[in-house]
């Protein structure tokens, strides 16, 4: 029985995290080609290995850095080298700020690095991959689809990572932006708002100090009406329904994965 993305090419970048290494394994579940792309080599050679046991597809990766606009440039040349076309792309790579801190306590380097990888990366990934997905809508009526990670932190105010905010509202207007002008052009573009997730990015806060008080998983969660983290597959199933074949009339939206706690 084909899978749902069976023979599809799907680039994802941030592969070895937590939601990027879930996300292959699940597309190479559905019969997909991968691409993929992180900032740690050794990381990214071990998830592509394993991967590649488990399911028998075909992988090319390319590690390097999504500040980077070359990765990104080569990143979409590969998948057209190495497999002829690009139809799904996971924006996945990112960074959080290191701790919560008011804004004025937030080192400058620190910033500008969030900025440069979480907002002016993905920036770089959609330059890259649209023209392609373009070229294949004109020439065969098939485009692709794009799924940008951002965060709740990307539709609501998030005190203490004001930063990482800010980064993540400007992936929602650069998905809300491009979606409607590439609508009539056969791409379709969508982002992801996860709340805090079984990841390590959300884990690590766990037990850092914040102004005299060590950071728990209850306070993670105050304020999500479902009282728990996010499971990593949770959010994949919201990348594999933003990206499905199937849901060929969505673009534009920002899926709310947060147990709640936008739904107001």
């Amino acid at each position: 029985m084909a899978g749902l993305f069976d023979g599809a090419t799907v680039l994802i970048t941030g592969a070895s995290g937590g939601f990027g290494s879930a996300a292959a394994r699940r597309y190479a579940a559905e019969g997909a080609r991968l691409v993929l792309s992180d900032y740690d080599e050794k990381a990214l050679d071990a998830i592509a290995g394993a991967i590649s046991n488990d399911h028998g597809c075909d992988i090319a990766s390319l590690a390097g850095d999504i500040a980077d606009e070359s990765l990104s440039e080569r990143l979409a040349a590969l998948a057209v080298d190495r497999f002829g076309r690009l139809d799904v792309a996971l924006n996945n790579a990112g960074i959080a700020q290191d701790a919560f801190a008011k804004l004025p306590k937030t080192d400058s380097a620190e910033a500008r690095r969030i900025f440069d990888i979480d907002l002016v990366g993905m920036f770089y990934a959609l330059k890259h991959q649209l023209p392609i997905m373009e070229r294949q809508f004109r020439s065969s009526g098939m485009g692709g689809a794009i799924v940008n990670v951002a965060s709740v932190a990307g539709v609501t105010g998030a005190s203490g990572l004001a930063v990482y905010a800010a980064a993540k509202h400007g992936v929602v207007g650069l998905t809300r932006s491009v979606a409607q002008e590439y609508a009539r052009l056969g791409v379709r573009i969508n982002a992801v708002c996860p709340s805090f997730a079984r990841t390590p990015m959300a884990t690590e806060m766990l037990g850092v100090e914040v102004r005299g008080r060590m950071v728990t998983e209850e306070q993670l969660v105050r304020g999500i009406p479902m009282g728990r983290l996010a499971e990593v597959e949770e959010v994949v199933e919201a990348f594999i329904f933003a990206s499905s074949p199937k849901n060929s009339f969505m673009t534009g939206q920002t899926i709310h994965v947060d147990g709640g706690l936008t739904g107001y």
